[in-house]
């Protein structure tokens, strides 16, 4: 991340760096290292120059009291900034520039006005962290410190458990890039998870934010976060990126997975969505010149029919229902939605994605879709499976179903796919096609003028599925 910023900067006495989310101090002893090598002609006298930086350059608001003390023995060699340990001799209070203070969620209507914290899980009494990180829980960061700061750096909390029905976890990542922003350095550089790029859960905002913005100069996207953070699983793989004040122009995207690093120079805003990988934007470019109808037109909402993921056949009615646990029959009367589809042939597929948080498997590949299935007149699901397509005949329906287990469709879904969920929003470039003639993978390379090196990239992401109406994918 450091060697993205100008090597100047590391000759300049009076550039200023902050992390305004310390942990383990990190990024401050990396820029002290590096200022202790840029200012030797400058500074000649060694504990001038260290007393300089740590006094003059670094600063650090730590996210939790233990983070502060870890961020001070990281970078002053003492816990206590003014202690008989520590590498700089001109502190005068204990905590030196890296600095905790702690801070009180403020509460509206249950919720952290700052935050989007649930009151009822950090409402907690002195003696527990609050997790209300001070950066983000001002609306005037620049009183933070009173002074201007040439680089801001660092690696934010992601997220914050919303205390709500299926414990979703509430992202707050991207308020720490939005605030670094206020305060107007000369550049910014964040390590942040990559779902972003798909926006979602109160993410829609900040990726129309970053895409639009001509100033952000590299973005270096992991896939696999694994091979950023060894042993450590993050939905959708982590990005960081240079933000330039005063710059324009397309963004150089540096793609890492596996053994492969895909390089471009492109704009992030060609589609509504930041498409992370080179290949798939020919790919991509291709479908979209034909101008088709998109599939999301036919696809179901979550809860097709009104039913939770908990309900269960009571063997009463005509109705069959399909249940994460198995199917039986419900009566019309459980029905509360959906009523257009029930006479008809669909096709279901699961709600969840088969691939864990959108993490390909060993090979590199993803599945992307898990269970797809055949459901007949007179048969209805829950929740845990959505619709993607309802017809008059069966005919229509298998044709629809293989055409979603082709790896061309499944690499399109892959596309808007950072998370477990497979919603109708992750179809949005799924074509639609005739159903009245059955779709193949060569069929669709043809149609939409793949080329052999565009094939295999799409071959080298998605595994194969059975092509089989009748097969069973859970």
């Amino acid at each position: 991340m450091l060697d993205l910023l100008p090597e100047e900067l590391w000759s300049n006495p009076k550039a200023r760096f902050l992390d305004p989310a310390c942990k383990s101090g990190v990024f401050l002893r990396e820029i002290a290292k590096r200022l202790d090598k840029g200012l030797e002609s400058k500074i000649p006298d060694r504990q001038e120059r260290i007393d300089h930086i740590m006094k003059h350059q670094l600063f650090g608001l730590s996210i939790t009291e233990l983070t502060g003390l870890m961020s001070r023995r990281t970078v002053y060699c003492s816990k206590i900034a003014n202690g008989k340990y520590s590498v700089c001799t001109v502190f005068d209070n204990e905590q030196g520039n890296i600095r905790f203070r702690r801070i009180e969620h403020t509460w509206q209507d249950g919720r952290c006005v700052f935050c989007g914290a649930n009151q009822e899980g950090y409402d907690r009494g002195p003696d527990l962290e609050t997790h209300a990180y001070e950066f983000i829980h001002t609306q005037n960061p620049e009183d933070l410190f009173t002074m201007k700061f040439d680089v801001i750096i660092g690696n934010p909390p992601y997220q914050l458990d919303t205390g709500g029905s299926g414990r979703q976890a509430k992202p707050i990542y991207h308020l720490f890039v939005q605030q670094a922003k206020k305060l107007n350095p000369r550049y910014l550089v964040m390590i942040i998870p990559s779902r972003w790029f798909a926006g979602g859960m109160g993410l829609d905002d900040f990726r129309a934010e970053m895409i639009n913005d001509s100033q952000i100069r590299t973005i270096v996207d992991y896939i696999d976060a694994r091979e950023c953070f060894p042993g450590v699983d993050i939905a959708g793989g982590v990005c960081y990126f240079l933000w330039a004040k005063d710059t324009d122009g397309d963004c150089k995207v540096i793609n890492v997975f596996k053994d492969t690093v895909y390089e471009s120079i492109r704009p992030l805003n060609e589609f509504n969505t930041f498409v992370r990988l080179a290949p798939a934007v020919s790919i991509l470019r291709k479908v979209i010149s034909k101008r088709e109808e998109p599939m999301t037109r036919i696809i179901s909402a979550t809860r097709p029919f009104g039913l939770q993921t908990k309900d269960r056949p009571d063997g009463n009615g005509m109705l069959r229902l399909v249940t994460s646990a198995g199917s039986g029959n419900i009566p019309l009367e459980r029905v509360k939605s959906g009523y257009e589809m029930i006479g008809k042939w669909k096709v279901m597929t699961s709600k969840t994605s088969h691939d864990h948080a959108g993490q390909p498997d060993k090979d590199g590949k993803r599945r992307v879709l898990s269970r797809i299935e055949l459901l007949e007149p007179n048969a209805v699901c829950t929740e845990s499976y959505i619709i993607l397509g309802a017809f008059d005949n069966k005919s229509e329906a298998i044709n629809c179903l293989v055409y979603a287990r082709t790896q061309f469709v499944r690499f399109l879904i892959s596309l808007l796919s950072f998370s477990q969920d497979i919603t109708r929003e992750r179809f949005a470039y799924v074509p639609m096609q005739d159903f009245s003639e059955p779709w193949t993978d060569e069929k669709l390379y043809q149609k939409y003028g793949l080329t052999p090196d565009e094939i295999a990239f799409i071959e080298s992401m998605i595994r194969p599925m059975d092509a089989s109406a009748e097969k069973n994918d859970e």
